[in-house]
């Protein structure tokens, strides 16, 4: 698929779209940057581009909706003031602190967090999301610069996928330049673990889907429900046109089997199915076509699963939908919850708060790190409030994004693979971490913002970075049952 980029003109919004092109595309590169080093350059990366965030394409939407950021910004704030400080406005002491006072026979100075100051170390990470989300919405209000973004992360995401597979192949006992202690039959690319690897090549998988569906309507002279010309006219699409993003999705697809995952692998399959769906809808024939393309989704994706997945199928068979030992994980954190309710534990603490609920069901080996489900983890570090302001941020962005994709003509994609891959990430976090590795995170957030940005309409103005709009973005007037 030819990428025809406008000629780019400098200006100071300049330096901000690059430098967020650079983080999503590199994010994922040093080990899926969970180490506290790569974070505070990622943070320092986004904080400079906020210097230069161009804020001309802004409107009134784009400004509520960083309003309602900036309002769940100042709950982490609060929460985090709570939970450092030596005299809390209304949180309690831990009582852990009390005990241990009289355990030791000295006195000790209580805090709201069972581990003082580890708060302050663990915002790395939520703070990168913020920056990006809010970087999204800024660079992405601008469709060109929205639609350069969604490139960036498709065409990174082909080359670590290819990355991965090739590793595999090669020297599977390494990852980059280090050892590889874990997951040796299993693909991972960059990253340590495979769920995360596999919810991002999925990821990016749905990106190319769409990549692919939006070029074969705009290559096909007249995009019609006639299936009997349809084949006919699929054939009749320049190879050349067609075949780089098929063999880039292709490989997304092989590397995403071969990491292992069952969440990662199914729950990617359900987002491609989905976003095939609702990108054709107004093609398909009126009462069958939903569920003709549902099953041709599903027959897909199973024979997919048939020819690619057979580490997947045979997980599947040996440990079922869900491990054993998750599940009494999820319940030893909601009895961390109900002792915890209003002010958690503190922010990064769930290994060390996790040891007395720890159930005696779970095995003795090994040491839970992660709660292996994202909002419960973070119900217990910062408490329910908290973790009910961030709950309502995330309904009221896929109200945005499900107006975005259903009432947008132009670039629906945008909305579209924000919308699907953000569903995605948020389902497979409650089952594991995936939202909690910054490599996975930073990127898909800022397509997230980038999604919120595109789905109001926009009027047709000269671009401010290139002058003429290039041939292939321009559309053709929209026709009833096309989406433009």
């Amino acid at each position: 698929m030819r990428v025809r980029l406008p000629h780019i003109r400098w200006s100071w919004s300049l330096p901000a779209a690059f430098i967020l092109y650079f983080v999503v595309a590199a994010a994922p590169l040093p080990f899926g940057s969970t180490n506290d080093l790569s974070i505070a350059f990622w943070c320092l990366c986004l904080g400079i581009a906020m210097i230069f965030a161009p804020t001309h394409d802004l409107r009134r939407q784009h400004i509520w909706l960083i309003v309602g950021i900036g309002v769940i910004v100042a709950g982490y704030a609060f929460v985090l003031h709570e939970q450092l400080s030596d005299r809390p406005w209304v949180a309690p002491f831990n009582p852990t602190w009390k005990k241990a006072s009289e355990l030791l026979e000295i006195p000790i100075a209580p805090s709201a967090s069972i581990v003082k100051n580890q708060a302050f170390f663990a915002l790395g990470a939520p703070l990168a999301n913020i920056l990006s989300i809010v970087l999204g919405i800024t660079v992405g209000a601008d469709r060109e610069r929205a639609r350069r973004l969604l490139w960036v992360i498709a065409i990174s995401g082909a080359a670590y996928a290819l990355y991965g597979v090739a590793s595999f192949l090669i020297e599977p006992t390494m990852i980059l330049w280090r050892d590889k202690t874990a997951y040796l039959n299993s693909v991972t690319g960059t990253f340590i673990n495979r769920n995360t690897a596999a919810a991002y090549f999925g990821s990016c998988a749905v990106i190319w889907i769409l990549l692919i569906l939006e070029q074969v309507r705009r290559l096909i002279p007249a995009w019609r429900p006639n299936w009997k010309r349809l084949l006919r006219d699929v054939a009749d699409i320049p190879p050349g046109e067609i075949l780089p993003p098929l063999v880039a999705l292709l490989i997304c697809l092989m590397a995403m089997f071969m990491t292992g995952s069952r969440a990662g692998v199914g729950l990617s399959l359900l987002a491609m199915i989905v976003s095939f769906i609702v990108f054709l809808r107004n093609d398909l024939p009126p009462r069958t076509g939903i569920w003709i393309s549902s099953a041709c989704g599903v027959g897909a994706a199973l024979g997919l699963l048939e020819l690619l997945g057979g580490r997947v199928n045979s997980r599947f068979d040996s440990l079922g939908l869900a491990d054993e030992g998750r599940v009494e994980v999820w319940k030893s954190t909601l009895h961390i919850i109900a002792d915890n309710p209003w002010f958690g534990t503190g922010m990064g603490t769930f290994q060390s708060a996790f040891p007395p609920y720890r159930s005696p069901n779970i095995s003795i080996r090994g040491v839970w790190e992660l709660a292996h489900s994202t909002p419960l983890e973070l119900a217990s570090e910062v408490g329910i409030p908290m973790a009910l302001l961030i709950s309502s941020g995330w309904a009221v962005s896929f109200v945005v994004l499900g107006r975005g994709v259903f009432g947008r003509r132009r670039d629906v994609i945008i909305p579209l693979a924000a919308a699907a891959t953000a569903t995605m990430s948020l389902l497979h976090s409650c089952l594991d971490f995936t939202l909690q590795m910054p490599g996975y995170s930073i990127p898909f957030f800022a397509l997230f913002g980038v999604g919120l940005a595109q789905s109001f309409r926009t009027k047709e103005a000269p671009h401010r970075e290139g002058g003429r709009q290039p041939a292939r973005d321009r559309q053709p007037p929209s026709r009833p049952g096309r989406m433009v």
